[in-house]
């Protein structure tokens, strides 16, 4: 391995390390990001734009670092941001060609504390319009490709981010998860990200939230250790203490007659061996909650949003695919009374799961299907079932409706996956404030990350 091999292949926090030690700098590092996007991003489509200061923050974090005095341990690290968080001096254009002409003055909160704890923004990450589907394309940049296999879609509605930290071309990201966004993309890359629980991270200054509060920031990387440095800058928290005793976890393999990826069954079932063997009681069973309720009404919430957004930016709307202008129109005709109904079913399912049904954390699949088209909302059937736009999605929104945490991860067992194929995500489930405990779960089974094809091709 080449020195400048040694670099992109770094994690967060080696990469600081290595910037503690002098072995490389903030200036090289982003010089070698940058190179690895023009010459794989062609391929994966992941990046929408670059941010004009990276070089001039490499250097000011490399002055840091040579005075002894970094701002912390992502000071210097290359960050790739989802494209609907504003970072200042890019568009946040979110999929939409109106907002891609609109430059931002400042940083929402998650992405300001991010650049003051010394990050270097390197660009923004690809998103299917306005977030709100699990594959990532749009009109206006077009789809993006998993580093895996390129013609495949990284999932939605982070697939930007994660194509671009899973091929190299940076070392970690930001991103959102208001239904699973975070969790079955970073499970189609071979990632960890971690959707925390209403509240752990603040808010503020953004784009509108389409998805109300389920609509939460977080990190995505390639170890459960950044994730873990990246939340403590991200929520202000300190790191809560490393599990020491077993916990109890249920697994809960299928959602009633939902279809499910032999593969995945497979994967799971290691999984499962694999928490047990780490000395956790491991409890194979049903989700106790009845999810029919919520399913009856999830898709209007974003209708009502995109209606609300679309009325106050007319433009936005304007400018929106013709699919989301009728979302938006049935959203309007929806009144008042039905949204508090709707959210009178959402209370009640997080008053149902308040504490996780007496178990320690729930282990379920990050999606119930593998990687479809690229170019493909969403894949047509699983395992031989014809599926609708969610049936690969079953296994996540709910948790964003609820508000609880929860951490995506590799799949135990050979490569996290298939042994000659694509990466499988699980996802761990905890109560309020277990984000900690969660990490400290997926860490002891999670196997190291597995580099792409693509990401190995000479630069």
């Amino acid at each position: 391995m080449t020195e400048k091999d040694a670099i992109w292949r770094a994690d967060a926090t080696e990469l600081a390390a290595a910037y503690g030690r002098g072995a490389t700098t903030p200036v090289e590092a982003v010089a070698i990001c940058r190179a690895r996007i023009a010459a794989l991003d062609p391929a994966l489509n992941a990046l929408v734009a670059l941010a004009p200061q990276a070089g001039a923050e490499a250097e000011a974090s490399a002055r840091r670092w040579r005075a002894g005095a970094p701002l912390g341990p992502l000071d210097g690290v290359p960050l790739i941001v989802k494209d609907n968080l504003c970072a200042a001096g890019m568009p946040s254009a979110w999929g939409n060609a109106a907002l891609a002409r609109r430059i931002c003055a400042a940083d929402e909160v998650p992405v300001a504390r991010l650049r003051a704890a010394g990050a270097v923004i390197l660009g923004k990450g690809n998103t299917p319009e306005f977030a709100v589907e699990g594959y990532t394309g749009n009109l206006t940049f077009g789809a993006t490709g998993n580093p895996f296999d390129p013609a495949l879609t990284p999932g939605g509605s982070s697939g930007g981010v994660v194509a671009a930290v899973a091929a190299g071309m940076g070392a970690v990201g930001l991103a959102t998860d208001g239904g699973g966004s975070i969790r079955r993309p970073v499970g189609y890359t071979g990632l960890c990200g971690l959707k925390s629980g209403i509240g752990h991270v603040t808010r503020g200054g953004g784009l509108p939230q389409l998805l109300l509060d389920f609509e939460v920031a977080g990190p995505v990387a390639r170890s459960i250790r950044d994730l873990r440095m990246m939340d403590g800058l991200l929520s202000g928290r300190a790191v809560a203490p490393r599990l020491s005793a077993p916990r109890r976890i249920l697994a809960v393999e299928t959602l009633g007659e939902a279809p499910l990826d032999p593969a995945i069954r497979a994967a799971f079932a290691r999984t499962v061996a694999a928490l047990a063997a780490a000395g956790h009681a491991v409890i194979p069973g049903a989700l106790p909650l009845d999810l029919g309720p919520l399913n009856e009404v999830w898709g209007q919430i974003a209708e009502i949003g995109l209606a609300r957004y679309f009325a106050a930016d007319p433009a936005v709307g304007a400018a929106a695919a013709p699919k989301y202008r009728e979302m938006a129109a049935r959203g309007a005709r929806l009144d008042a009374a039905h949204l508090y109904e709707i959210l009178s079913r959402v209370f009640a399912l997080r008053e149902a799961a308040r504490d996780l049904f007496g178990f320690d954390a729930l282990l379920m699949p990050a999606s119930a299907a593998n990687p479809w088209p690229a170019e493909a909302t969403h894949p047509e059937e699983i395992d031989g079932q014809p599926v609708g736009p969610r049936g690969h999605a079953v296994y996540t929104g709910w948790v964003n409706a609820c508000g609880l945490p929860a951490i995506g991860f590799p799949a135990a067992g050979v490569a996290g996956g298939m042994p000659e194929g694509m990466p499988i995500g699980m996802q761990l489930i905890g109560a309020m404030g277990a984000e900690g405990a969660l990490m400290d779960l997926a860490e002891a089974v999670a196997p190291p990350f597995r580099w792409p094809a693509l990401a190995l091709r000479p630069v």
